[in-house]
């Protein structure tokens, strides 16, 4: 157990605040800001528990997160790290790394990505991470709250790396649940694993990281765990054009793909299976002729 307490500022209270304040409230000092907080939980003022706050968790989607960086950045003292759990892209197509790097620089962060479903993080099972961040004392500081926990997290200086990695994954994760929506088995799993990981890596590297970091937990491990959990959103999504129900197809993914295409962030046409799945997000019909098209083309046939 950790000896020191910490004072920790959770901002979002959803499933992952939730799982934040079930590792950490047992050892720390926390304080919860939520603009949407439950009935009989007190309301904070924001920038005086951001003053005194040892850490920061920002529990929340990645649209927030500029201004509340541009809060954070005139009260937070310079010891404070701040961790983003947040993954995705901003409207403008911006990674929460990019948006800490134009608008929170100086100060203290890292990324904390991996297979850490909240549900099961309370109750008592095991989660697993890995914290992108340069400086090895950030990771010795975040190492030392998390002491005591189930949440078990490597340092990776790749930040570029885990953090498209963990977006991407769930573009990735849709097609599991397309493949599992229409029966097409274990032995299609195994492809789509194989394939997502191989074009994760070509994508990760166009994007700045190094290839190998979606062998890692934000990347293999995330995907698994998003594109085989029960109660994953992406998995269902993917399900959900199986059936043909194409209302509410909303998500990170879904997100992802859009800011893709209106920014060219990168030449999707060069990654066949995902192209595979925008173009079924977008036209969700005759999916099996299309997937047998899909496969003919690759392999010739």
């Amino acid at each position: 157990m950790n000896s020191r307490q910490s004072r920790v500022l959770i901002i979002g209270y959803g499933e992952m605040g939730h799982a934040m304040e079930y590792l950490l409230g047992d050892n720390h000092l926390l304080a919860i800001y939520d603009i949407h907080l439950p009935p009989g939980m007190p309301a904070i003022d924001f920038e005086s528990e951001a003053a005194r706050a040892d850490f920061v968790l920002l529990c929340v989607p990645t649209q927030p997160i500029e201004g509340l960086l541009k809060c954070l950045a005139s009260v937070v003292q310079p010891h404070c790290i701040c961790i983003s759990i947040s993954k995705g892209l901003d409207d403008q197509g911006r990674t929460p790394a990019q948006i800490y790097q134009q608008v929170f620089a100086g100060q203290r962060y890292g990324f904390l990505y991996g297979p850490m479903i909240s549900e099961e993080i309370r109750n008592g099972r095991y989660a697993f991470a890995q914290l992108g961040c340069a400086d090895k004392k950030i990771y010795d500081e975040v190492h030392s709250l998390f002491v005591g926990s189930k949440l078990y997290f490597q340092q990776c200086t790749d930040i570029s790396g885990i953090s498209w990695s963990v977006i991407l994954k769930n573009i990735y994760a849709i097609g599991f649940g397309i493949a599992d929506g229409l029966k097409f088995g274990d032995n299609m799993r195994g492809y789509l694993m194989v394939t997502a990981i191989e074009e994760l890596s070509e994508i990760v590297q166009s994007m700045g990281g190094k290839p190998q970091t979606p062998l890692q937990l934000a990347g293999l491990g995330d995907l698994i765990t998003t594109a085989t959990s029960v109660g994953s959103h992406h998995h269902e999504l993917g399900c959900q054009l199986a059936r043909g129900e194409l209302e509410n197809l909303t998500g990170e993914g879904v997100h992802t793909l859009a800011m893709v295409e209106k920014y060219a962030l990168f030449d999707i046409v060069r990654y066949p299976l995902c192209n595979f799945i925008a173009d079924t997000i977008k036209s969700p019909r005759n999916i099996v002729q299309r997937v047998d098209k899909y496969l003919a083309l690759r392999y010739n046939n």
